[in-house]
């Protein structure tokens, strides 16, 4: 049995006295039984957040992660310093990194080594965007996303990535990719992938159709935005995962 695996992206949301009176509640909550619970949260906080959830079943996760181990770079944050803040997961390649700061694949998977030779958990976000998929390219801008790692990562450190599958046309536009939409895209990455992997589905996910978009047979669970920022809305997203009909 594998677990589902619900990520938050809290992106650049929150402050001290928010993030506590989230993460209270979120750790209170019983996780549903076979779902791991991350939250991605901005960099100043990581501290903050690692010593809320110490002792807690919630795993803490950043959002980006520097390409280079240390040096003069000024503003960026190595994946060494994440780890020893209490980071288990981080995120590389999400659409709005790829798009405001012009992060292409070859960026996306140098990152992906340095998360894995830090000893975290890179979460790679791949998605195709809206004029891409409205002229048919999704399969091969997927499978050229998921080139890249095939490349750059042994099949051994393929094992240990998560892939998060987040078409641009939905992130935070509150449309959601149909259940088989997504089934069909994350099949696509399984197929060219060729590791056993997790992937994850992110686009406008929320508590009225996460259960559906769960019980896809190649769906593992959840890249949340937006919904991750309301306890109640995340733990029920969390939840979803017994409702479905095969075991999570």
């Amino acid at each position: 049995m594998t677990n589902k695996l619900i990520i938050g992206n809290w992106k650049m949301n929150g402050s001290r006295a928010s993030i506590k009176a989230l993460l209270a509640e979120i750790v209170a909550a019983e996780v549903a039984p076979g779902c791991e619970v991350v939250v991605c949260a901005p960099s100043p906080y990581l501290a903050m957040c690692a010593h809320i959830l110490s002792g807690s079943g919630v795993r803490l996760g950043a959002q980006d992660l520097s390409a280079h181990e240390s040096g003069a770079y000024t503003g960026e944050v190595s994946a060494s310093m994440l780890r020893e803040f209490g980071c288990h997961y981080v995120l590389i390649g999400h659409s709005e990194r790829r798009t405001y700061h012009h992060e292409n694949d070859a960026a996306v998977a140098c990152k992906t080594v340095r998360a894995l030779e830090a000893g975290l958990i890179p979460v790679v976000c791949v998605g195709e965007t809206p004029h891409e998929r409205e002229s048919g390219q999704t399969e091969a801008v997927l499978s050229q996303q998921v080139l890249a790692l095939t490349t750059a990562l042994s099949s051994s450190q393929l094992t240990q990535i998560v892939i998060a599958y987040e078409p641009v046309w939905a992130i935070g536009t509150g449309h959601s990719a149909s259940a088989d939409t997504a089934q069909q895209a994350h099949a696509t990455i399984r197929r060219y992938l060729n590791a056993p992997c997790s992937i994850l589905y992110g686009g406008s996910v929320k508590p009225d159709n996460a259960a559906q978009l769960l019980a896809m047979p190649d769906i593992d669970g959840a890249l949340i935005g937006g919904a991750s920022l309301n306890a109640k809305a995340f733990l029920t997203i969390a939840h979803a995962c017994l409702d479905v009909d095969k075991p999570c």
